[in-house]
């Protein structure tokens, strides 16, 4: 199934959701229980408008932190009527997020069991705490499962565009490296470091320069790589003219040469520093 029809009923689920909170919300006796609700419609349906463009909010503030603090809000300010939403939990716990983020989900569903605590009383409490605890280890082992930790790792960050997360930079220089030894093609390492408001959209104009069989990857807030292959080190000149020519300015940026093994012999993560420090002639802009 391609991306676009996943991101089609993805939307269509929130709006429903956000339709259906929106029904329950004016139905609710107090300020505070309604005032979730209806942020929680607003969460919904500007998550689904925006979800195409979900890569302008990368990991600095996780959306799925936000339906956790929702329903612990509402199971904090009226228990009494939101009490079966205590099972959303394993729900909230099942979606990809930073590892931060499902500690907080964790100590806010204890948080909201210990709410709850009062009404069920010592058994049906001890009960909703062992399965509550069950349900959320099996959300946590099958996030776990290393076929969903290779997707995770495996996703854009833009739909349609090749652009990766920095941690499959790692891997795929290895590959191209084997690859210009056996075909005898020229390959280059590309680090370009942009202002941050600037990323997303110099990330959009390198993508759309590259070959399909070529990558670009997000190292930091700042900081773009990619992988450039030509017939040979003249084309290769051309190409970096060009792109130097249509990416906006400021920026900073170098040109290794795959071959250069000793350059490209540090973890991906080490590459933002090296461009920083890297020679001055390769600032531009």
């Amino acid at each position: 199934m391609q991306s676009k029809y996943k991101v089609g009923l993805m939307r269509l689920n929130l709006l429903a959701g956000a339709l259906l909170l929106a029904l329950l919300a004016p139905r609710q006796p107090q300020l505070p229980g309604a005032l979730l609700l209806w942020l929680g419609v607003v969460w919904l349906a500007v998550t689904a408008v925006l979800l195409e463009f979900s890569h302008r909010r990368p990991p600095l503030l996780p959306w799925q932190l936000m339906p956790g603090l929702l329903l612990a809000g509402l199971l904090w300010t009226a228990p009494e009527r939101y009490a079966l939403w205590l099972w959303l939990w394993p729900a909230t716990l099942l979606l990809p997020q930073p590892a931060w983020t499902l500690v907080i989900n964790l100590l806010l569903a204890t948080l909201s069991w210990w709410a709850l605590y009062p009404l069920l009383g010592p058994a049906q409490g001890l009960f909703a705490a062992l399965a509550l605890g069950v349900l959320a280890a099996m959300a946590i082992a099958r996030r776990r499962q290393p076929q969903q930790l290779v997707v995770r790792q495996r996703v854009r960050l833009v739909p349609g565009l090749p652009l990766w997360p920095a941690h499959q930079l790692q891997a795929d220089l290895s590959r191209e490296q084997a690859r210009c030894q056996r075909e005898g093609v020229h390959g280059e390492l590309l680090l370009l470091s942009v202002p941050r408001h600037q990323l997303w959209t110099t990330a959009r104009a390198l993508c759309h320069q590259l070959h399909e069989f070529e990558n670009c990857y997000r190292l930091d807030s700042r900081t773009l790589a990619a992988l450039l292959l030509s017939r040979d080190a003249a084309q290769a000149e051309q190409r970096r003219n060009a792109l130097l020519a249509d990416l906006p300015a400021p920026r900073r940026v170098r040109f290794v040469p795959l071959s250069a093994t000793d350059a490209l012999d540090i973890p991906a993560s080490d590459f933002p520093h090296q461009l920083l420090t890297g020679d001055r002639e390769l600032t531009h802009g």
